[in-house]
């Protein structure tokens, strides 16, 4: 083990976090590197804000070269890691190589070893933190950390890393990464304070900040928000949305609150990608109601440094007590993707994935892609051992998830995605594998919002929701900082979001740049959804280094990272147009009833005005040899051990 010393210079070009770490993973792993294989490099980062003061910024990041899209991998998660990572003098942690017997990595004050893990290899994610919290609480300084579950172990390519008992760091299979590598878990108590430039500043800041986040008036019931989603839908015009609505549903009910509005809107996918609110009743369903899941709180919590509170515990029944409430993302993809009404089943399989170590908006779409196989002839009993994989078959989707995380008979097919599954299976099934890449989508439909296929289809994480849209531009509000750019109309035509037009390049581009500079300083997308004026990161950032560098200096930071990981992907062979959205979940053809008939993402056009904001070629992708100058991509490192 040893410790490199990154120059200022670094910092000031890349931030921290996913920034840095694209910068150092660049250049540390060789090209067309095995990502199960002993050269890939799996690290662990936390932002450069965390600890600093500010609100939103305890994000911690695992970064590496994804097993799932063959290209740049990184995973977010929220949760008390983060500021630990600080507190043991770091900004990241990296391994490589593989261990030749399951260890775990732990640090504390004094000390920095490896340890056997052998006695933990099988066990959990929940059982393996409840030992390690055991085994190295001291003076009721409770150890944070980060491991994998079975799912890891068993190099499910749609596995991630558990935090706080089951909040994960899911996408990408870089789980697969840590457990290829014999790594189980990292263990991490330290006390090295984190000291901002301006304390003052920055605490005036957090305070004028925290006002907005805490206002909140009374709002309608959960049924009541499928009604103004069915609103939502048939009005010819759009509001523009300003972030402070999301907030208030986000702290009232958490991410849940958009399951039934988004059903009826058009926002959310339904049968495999294939269906509509024609097919679900969201008004009706009990399964996706937003007050099923919060009537089942036990107690709400907040990320370190979150003043909204979005997540919470929530009490079962069966074997699990309790479990994670589980997250809009994994009740449409457990539930409305497969045509699954039971919310007594969702819960369920979100505890048993956060146990695994598997990512649910991976496994949903697994589970409803075997359904589609079934009801078409691909896959018959004899394939799935006698499941019945048909639609809204509670007890047959409960039954493969339990196969998939055991990487048993059909399940071990479905355990490492769609695509991998589709390859295996043949037959044509390759049309009813929705993904981007490799990767399967998150649940927000881009034939409603084509901002979201543009970031599915484009970013160098391809799948991926949590980087732009049409709507975040509007909620983001980053024109009322940011010269240059589009302002987004108070009201318009819906049919104006289906223009691929020069407007929407620059909108896609800003959102990119932008959430690179969060995903460098670990930033929380819902605090960013409710405008920067509000949540002033830019401000933050300046306060906490002294810098005073202006927003237009902290875009181009995020174009320098997402110049770097786009030349990351073709360094390791990945052809950018490859990544595109499987075409069903483009509209092609389009769907002929439900709020997205009719409708078709142009992602020839807009994917090429997209590339050519940032200096890449128009037909290929690929960073032009001018834009690896301009950043000094090449350049060797200016690290010292």
């Amino acid at each position: 083990m040893k410790d490199i010393e990154i120059p200022d210079q670094l910092y000031e070009q890349y931030l921290s976090g996913t920034g840095l770490a694209s910068y150092l993973l660049y250049h540390w792993i060789p090209a067309n590197a095995d990502p199960l294989g002993p050269d890939n490099i799996l690290g662990f980062m936390s932002g450069l804000l965390t600890g600093a003061g500010s609100l939103f910024t305890g994000r911690w990041m695992v970064v590496g070269k994804s097993p799932l899209t063959g290209g740049w991998g990184d995973a977010n998660c929220g949760g008390q890691l983060s500021p630990e990572i600080k507190h043991c003098g770091y900004d990241g942690i990296f391994f490589k190589n593989i261990s030749p017997k399951p260890v775990y990595l732990y640090i504390n004050q004094q000390v920095r070893e490896l340890i056997d893990a052998s006695d933990l290899w099988g066990k959990d994610t929940v059982e393996t933190e409840k030992t390690l919290w055991e085994r190295h609480t001291y003076k009721k300084n409770k150890p944070q950390v980060a491991c994998i579950g079975p799912a890891g172990e068993k190099l499910s390519l749609i596995s991630g890393v558990s935090n706080d008992l089951g909040r994960m760091a899911a996408r990408g299979g870089l789980g697969a990464v840590m457990g290829s590598k014999k790594l189980k878990a990292i263990v991490l108590s330290g006390d090295q304070p984190i000291i901002p430039y301006d304390k003052d500043e920055m605490n005036r800041l957090s305070k004028k900040s925290s006002k907005w986040i805490l206002f909140q008036p009374p709002f309608v019931s959960g049924p009541a928000t499928s009604y103004l989603g069915a609103l939502m839908r048939v009005l010819p015009t759009q509001l523009a949305q300003d972030g402070m609505l999301y907030k208030i549903l986000l702290r009232r009910w958490g991410t849940v609150s958009m399951n039934q509005m988004s059903i009826e809107m058009g926002d959310s996918p339904v049968k495999n990608w294939m269906g509509s609110s024609v097919d679900w009743d969201a008004s009706k369903s009990i399964g996706v109601n937003p007050d099923v899941f919060t009537n089942a709180e036990i107690v709400k919590y907040h990320c370190y440094s979150c003043p909204l509170g979005c997540g919470g515990i929530c009490k079962m029944s069966g074997k699990y007590k309790e479990t994670h409430k589980p997250e809009y993302e994994s009740v449409i993809c457990l539930g409305a993707l497969c045509m699954n009404e039971d919310a007594d089943s969702i819960f369920y399989m979100n505890e048993v994935l956060n146990r695994a170590g598997m990512d649910t908006i991976s496994a949903g779409h697994a589970l409803a892609f075997a359904i589609e196989c079934y009801e078409k002839g691909i896959i018959t009993d004899a394939d799935t051992g006698g499941i019945k994989m048909t639609w809204g078959n509670t007890d047959g989707i409960v039954a493969m998830l339990h196969k998939m995380v055991d990487r048993e008979g059909f399940g071990d097919v479905l355990a490492d995605g769609v695509k991998v599954a589709s390859q295996k299976i043949g037959k044509n099934s390759k049309e009813f594998a929705i993904h981007a890449g490799g990767q399967e989508l998150a649940a927000h439909d881009g034939r409603n919002d084509p901002g979201f296929a543009v970031h599915y289809s484009l970013d160098p994480t391809p799948g991926r929701h949590t980087i732009g849209s049409q709507l975040y531009y509007e909620m983001y509000q980053l024109w009322k900082e940011i010269k240059g750019l589009p302002k987004a109309p108070l009201l318009y035509h819906k049919n104006h979001k289906y223009l691929a037009d020069e407007e929407k390049a620059k909108i896609g581009a800003a959102c990119s740049k932008y959430m690179n500079v969060l995903n460098a300083i670990g930033a929380c997308l819902f605090g960013a959804l409710t405008g920067i004026k509000r949540v002033p990161f830019f401000a933050w950032i300046n306060a906490a280094t002294g810098w005073n560098k202006t927003p237009e200096e902290y875009m181009e930071i995020g174009e320098r990272i997402q110049v770097l990981k786009q030349a990351f992907n073709v360094k390791h062979g990945i052809e950018p147009k490859h990544n595109f959205v499987t075409p069903r979940a483009l509209g092609v053809p389009a769907q002929t009833e439900g709020a997205n008939k009719g409708r078709t993402v142009l992602i020839d056009k807009l994917s090429s005005d997209y590339w050519e904001q940032f200096g890449f070629d128009r037909e290929t992708g690929k960073p032009k040899p001018e834009s690896i100058k301009k950043f000094s991509i090449d350049e060797p490192l200016r690290i010292t051990d």
